[in-house]
């Protein structure tokens, strides 16, 4: 199948892509839905898309059919982005998909339309070649992802009528190593409790629940949690957040709450972590009466997970890459959680991370290295076409 790779022709949708807002919570996506509608549609590819209950879309799908139905591999990307926070600090306009010096820029460039135009086009090359390959070939496209709901992956991953996926592969960006895992993450409120209080009395200065939690914070902050060597992270504990008073300064603020980020490795799972942070909530709490202890309500969040090396997906991306670049690539944990790691926790295999050349992610200046690409395409066709022959 490996044709010339039509990098003009990628590059054509990304910039359209790029110049259509899709900021997550923030933008109506359904334009650059309907753009990549459009773009399938004039190639005669059809697609499905995914609605949440009232109707708005949540992604886009499109599916080839080999000469059999399985193996089922999907390349999954999102279509929404980041914000564009302060666009003052942007060398060029966040929707202007400029191009300097061999890098594309804008507002999702990386954070995953690159990764869109490149597995779009991938799904319309396998179309026009459907009887050289086994097995069923679908991509997918998150409307709902930097949301945090993921809500376009998990409404079609959580289809309980269809079979589940042999694998994903995420388009997240980044060429110099293989993403065969993530650490997970859960995450807690805390509510430290205090005695309200007049702020300018002297003989009744109550209890202080914001130097109390303060406190606390410090303490989770200043917490030491083990290295799992064999996943190759160690565990991270983070105060996200500290609230107490009502905006004004005559009071005592008898209330504080407290968000807590804990990032996961196998060996300091979702239960260490709860022993851990309840251990150092009872020393904190010991010295008060018992009606002042701090409450805690335990958020959801997803275990950590990593693929092995030997599995047919990761072998067949590495693989290819060696084969394309000419020098090894690792095969490595990344620390932020994603969809890979739900997945994961319903038995599809998923690789998170392996794509274009990349900066400014989540930050100003976002942007692509235009030359990434071709490569990066090359790539994964190649392993697409290890996996699918297998099967003949």
């Amino acid at each position: 199948m490996t044709d010339a790779v039509d990098t003009a022709s990628i590059v054509e949708l990304l910039t359209a892509l790029v110049r259509l807002p899709s900021r997550g919570g923030i933008d109506a996506c359904t334009p650059v839905l309907e753009c990549v509608e459009a773009w399938f549609a004039a190639r005669g590819v059809g697609t499905r898309r995914l609605l949440c209950a009232d109707g708005e879309p949540l992604a886009l799908y499109a599916e080839i059919r080999g000469a059999s139905p399985r193996p089922h591999y999907v390349l999954n990307a999102t279509l929404d982005t980041a914000g564009f926070g302060d666009e003052s600090t942007w060398t060029w306009p966040p929707l202007s998909a400029q191009v300097v010096d061999g890098w594309l820029h804008g507002r999702g460039s990386a954070d995953s339309k690159a990764a869109v135009a490149i597995f779009a086009h991938l799904a319309v090359a396998f179309a026009r070649r459907a009887d050289s390959f086994a097995g069923t070939l679908g991509v997918l496209f998150d409307l709902d992802e930097h949301t945090g709901r993921f809500g376009g992956a998990r409404a079609f991953f959580d289809e309980t009528s269809a079979p589940k996926p042999d694998g994903v592969f995420i388009g997240y960006p980044g060429i110099d190593r293989i993403v065969v895992g993530a650490r997970g993450f859960m995450r807690a409120k805390l509510v430290v409790r205090g005695v309200a209080a007049h702020s300018g009395a002297s003989s009744t200065r109550g209890l202080n629940a914001a130097t109390r939690g303060a406190r606390l914070a410090a303490a989770l902050s200043d917490t030491s949690l083990p290295f799992d060597h064999a996943f190759g992270r160690a565990a991270q504990l983070t105060v996200t957040g500290i609230r107490a008073g009502d905006g004004t300064f005559t009071r005592v603020p008898e209330r504080c709450e407290l968000d807590i980020d804990c990032r996961l490795t196998p060996d300091f799972d979702a239960a260490h972590a709860q022993r851990v942070i309840e251990g150092m909530v009872r020393e904190q709490d010991a010295t008060y009466d018992a009606s002042l202890a701090t409450s805690i309500e335990w958020l959801p969040g997803w275990p950590a997970y990593r693929m092995t090396d030997s599995h047919p997906l990761a072998s067949a991306l590495y693989h290819a890459a060696n084969d394309e670049l000419g020098a090894k690539r690792a095969c490595v944990v990344a620390g932020p959680s994603n969809i890979g790691n739900y997945l994961a926790s319903l038995g599809i295999p998923a690789l998170c991370g392996f794509g274009v050349q990349c900066a400014g992610i989540h930050a100003a200046d976002e942007r692509i290295e235009l030359a990434s690409i071709a490569p990066v395409y090359r790539i994964y066709e190649r392993a697409l076409l290890a996996l699918l022959a297998a099967a003949n």
